[in-house]
């Protein structure tokens, strides 16, 4: 890379030398001349030739170098042009010096024809052939119009005729030259130096013609020629520039002598001389009169040029104005162009088809006045922002306002305000309105729909979740959280259809909708799940929830059939919880508590409700492997004879012995055994414990019997009596010691299936009991169609006495009915030694509670029926 580096450095000294050597060497032969040691026109001749050779030389390279470079002919072609007319700058000395005075004539207009040509082809001096047709005209005609007035005014008449058509050529060539140069809008330095040196050499090299041809010899002769080298030297300069400004201003072509009155200044001359002749002298000769028609000609054809660019730009602007007339009237926008008091100057053609607005509606009026009065404000604003200059740089300024169209109606529109008051053909504001309500109405419609449930119109949990949050930021707000749960809802869509199940769903939204106050929020979770926002307290809240589940469990009448559902509230208020999801989850454990705990029951959330839920969750999965892991257990409760006191029989009782979560008792175990589907498992359990241990105890005697408590769907599956039976053939236990114990709230769910399967039972040989007898309310009804043994009185049935003395009217019905039907009495929950006499004046046969005995495992219970028995 040293090579190329040092061969460019070298030829740019080589040339700068060059710059100063040619021309020192030229002025120095013209120096002898001047001096005498040369003939004065040989000098001439001889350094003219010199400079001209090397600006030749150093034009032709420059255009070889563009032509290389830049695949640029135009350019090229200018380079050599110039380089050409500096050629027969020296040619046309040469002829002077040779004596040929016409030959010199028409060199110097060759060398004038060459520069114009040449500067004509410079960078940036004109784009088109008709550009540069029409500044040659231009130049032309100025230069014929000063020459033809030079002629009437001066004493050039008395000039030879070779002088003066020197003179006439040489001026035209400047005309030309000045105009093409001063329209540059590229290279302007190097084209003005260039073109100054052109024009100087001219001048120069007119002044040297017209010497020799009128004589004139001498000193004057070199003097002269220093200024055609040094005018040389100037034009190789400025001609062999290439490179463009560092920093090029965007220019309109032709700004440059554009508005000048081209046509009118060589016609005001050629005028004013004319007048200026005929009034002195009087009459035109024949070359007056010869440079006169050419003056007009060449202003005339320059006026046909100007004429046929009119028509071209005419037709141009015709065609830009047709398709900027079909663009904005068949934009979907309305534009409006506005002055700086916002009053509107002009609306596109699409505003009667857009908003139905005609012209003298809108025009003149100012743009606030078609905008709503409750969005004008904002639009002022950002209208004030934008002409205060703020937003000069950034984006257009957009407007979100209401529009009154020409029907009186207010439309959505979206506005775009930029500002071209600095665009001197526009210098306005222009706003470009459009209408936006489809796409609002769209957003709306959307927005909506992603907050509302599609199916019954309430709010989802989207909108319920946005509605809790602004709810929980209000200051001193207070409210309730309700989560309503259904049930049912499932087996009616397996048995009725998914039909009918919608059906119910919107009415079930119907009626909570009823019920509600207008603050309140209506919502659907999904699925069979509800909810209710309200802006009660607690008990307001609680007596809600209460309407809620009397509305929801009344039947609900549609097309060929009628259905029931239950429902399970929770409530949670909204001061509790650290944010909403986690008071959405506080009511959802309330209501999930309400269904454990029964049908259509209102729960409310507390620390409590979540540790029993845990705990619950914890049961139910830990249930099914506890009796393969040994954790269930039994404990016996002996039944007394009252009139004895010795012991009758006992009631085997489930303990679930949980190494974590201590002792569950039946109440808690069983529910739990049912939700899981694993009571039947359990109850088989049991009665194959209970009778395990009953077979093991020595004492008691064959009349002592095992009561054991059966649930309803294994007491009444088709195998139940076959198990049984199996049972007490394994532990060689007799049918009568067993008693199966029925509660009495169970009964009336399916009576006749209940008959049917305690029949069976008796056929065994089996004995059934009526548990809790009395907490039913069709106890009595029934009791007859029962095949039962024996009766366990309710705990209730014993405490409604007012004194110990004396037996309630129920017990005395209850006892004297058992009595006709032949049924054994045992009064259970005997806690007391009172309520222990009161049941034996009652009547009652047996007696089981605290005051009897605690419930004891099997092996306490054995020692206990020793020491009873003995």
């Amino acid at each position: 890379m040293a090579v190329p580096l040092l061969a460019r450095s070298f030829t740019r000294v080589s040339t700068r030398v060059a710059f100063l050597v040619a021309p020192v060497a030229a002025a120095l032969v013209l120096v002898a001349g001047m001096t005498g040691l040369l003939d004065p026109v040989l000098a001439l001749a001889s350094a003219v030739g010199i400079a001209a050779v090397f600006a030749t030389a150093v034009l032709w390279r420059t255009a070889l170098a563009i032509h290389h470079d830049e695949q640029a002919f135009a350019a090229c072609r200018g380079a050599g042009l110039i380089g050409t007319a500096t050629l027969l700058t020296g040619v046309t000395c040469g002829l002077l010096a040779a004596g040929q005075g016409w030959a010199a004539v028409g060199a110097a207009g060759a060398v004038a024809a060459f520069f114009v040509l040449g500067t004509a082809l410079l960078p940036g001096a004109a784009s088109t052939f008709a550009v540069r047709l029409r500044r040659v005209f231009d130049g032309l005609g100025l230069g014929i119009s000063l020459g033809f007035a030079a002629y009437l005014v001066t004493p050039m008449r008395e000039t030879p005729v070779a002088a003066l058509v020197c003179t006439l050529l040489t001026a035209t060539g400047i005309s030309m030259v000045t105009v093409i140069v001063l329209r540059a809008r590229l290279h302007r330095p190097a084209a003005l130096r260039c073109g100054m040196g052109a024009i100087a050499l001219m001048i120069s090299l007119c002044i040297e013609v017209n010497f020799v041809l009128c004589g004139i010899k001498g000193w004057s002769v070199p003097l002269c020629g220093l200024v055609v080298v040094a005018r040389l030297a100037l034009t190789a300069e400025g001609g062999s520039r290439r490179h463009l400004p560092t920093r090029i201003e965007p220019r309109e072509p032709d700004q440059y002598l554009s508005g000048y009155p081209l046509l009118a200044v060589p016609a005001a001359v050629g005028v004013v001389a004319a007048l200026y002749h005929l009034f002195f002298v009087g009459n035109f000769d024949r070359a007056a009169v010869v440079l006169g028609i050419l003056m007009v000609a060449v202003l005339t054809m320059r006026e046909l040029l100007v004429v046929r660019d009119i028509r071209r730009y005419t037709g141009q602007l015709r065609t830009k104005e047709a398709h900027f007339r079909s663009l904005v009237a068949g934009a979907t926008d309305l534009t409006l162009v506005l002055d700086d008091e916002l009053l509107i100057r002009w609306q596109s053609p699409a505003a009667a088809r857009l908003f139905g607005l005609a012209d003298a509606e809108v025009i003149g009026r100012t743009f606030l006045e078609l905008i709503h009065p409750d969005d004008a404000a904002d639009a002022k604003a950002g209208i004030e922002v934008l002409l205060a200059g703020e937003r000069e740089d950034g984006p257009p300024a957009l407007l979100n306002a209401r529009l009154r169209d020409g029907y009186g109606i207010w439309r959505d529109t979206e506005s775009t305000v930029a500002d071209q008051r600095g665009v001197p053909e526009v210098a306005a504001l222009v706003v470009h309105v459009r209408d936006v309500g489809e796409r609002r109405h769209l957003e709306r419609t959307l927005h909506r729909l992603s907050y509302t449930d599609q199916l019954t119109g309430l709010a989802n949990r989207r909108a319920l979740m946005r509605d809790l949050l602004e709810f929980r930021r209000r200051a001193g707000q207070q409210g309730t959280l309700l989560v309503i749960d259904l049930h049912g809802l499932a087996e009616i869509n397996d048995s009725r259809g998914r039909e009918t199940g919608d059906a119910v769903l919107i009415e079930v939204a119907r009626r909570i909708r009823a019920l509600l106050a207008q603050e309140d929020v209506p919502a659907r979770l999904g699925g069979d799940e509800f909810a209710v926002l309200s802006t009660d307290g607690a008990v307001l809240a609680y007596a809600l929830a209460t309407r809620i589940v009397t509305a929801l469990v009344e039947p609900y009448q549609l097309p060929g059939t009628i259905v029931e559902l239950h429902t399970s509230v929770g409530l949670a208020e909204l001061a509790g919880g650290k944010d909403s999801d986690e008071l959405l989850r506080h009511a959802d454990l309330a209501r999930s508590r309400a269904h454990q705990l029964g049908r259509d029951r209102v729960e409310w959330y507390d620390t409590d409700v979540e540790i029993q839920l845990h705990r619950r969750m914890d049961l139910e999965r830990e249930l099914l492997g506890a009796a393969d892991r040994g954790e269930l257990d039994l404990v016996f409760q002996p039944v007394v004879a009252l009139g004895d006191a010795h012991p009758a029989g006992v009631e085997a009782l489930l303990r679930w012995r949980h190494p974590r979560l201590g002792t569950v008792l039946p109440a808690e175990l069983l529910p739990i055994a049912r939700a899981v589907g694993c009571a039947a498992e359990l109850d088989e359990w049991v009665l194959d414990a209970a009778c395990r241990h009953l077979a093991s105890w020595s004492s008691g005697g064959t009349d002592f019997w095992l009561s054991v408590n059966v649930a309803p769907r294994e007491l009444l599956t088709a195998r139940f009596p076959e198990h049984v039976a199996e049972i007490l053939a394994r532990h060689a236990i007799a049918p009568e010691r067993l008693v199966v114990e029925v509660q009495e709230t169970w009964v009336a769910e399916d009576v006749p299936a209940i008959v049917a399967a305690l029949t069976a039972l008796r056929k065994l040989g089996v004995r059934a009991a009526l548990d809790d007898f009395g907490a039913g309310q069709a106890s009595l009804a029934h009791l007859r169609r029962l095949p039962v043994d024996m009766l366990k009185l309710d705990q209730s049935l014993l405490n409604q006495g007012d004194t110990a003395s004396t037996t309630p009217a129920v017990i005395d019905v209850v006892v004297s009915l058992g009595r006709r039907l032949g049924l054994q009495l045992v009064a259970k929950g005997l806690e007391s030694q009172d309520q222990l006499e009161r049941a034996h004046q009652a009547g009652c046969h047996f007696g089981q509670g605290f005051a009897v005995g605690h419930p004891a495992p099997a092996e306490r219970m054995e020692a206990y029926l020793d020491s009873h028995r003995s």
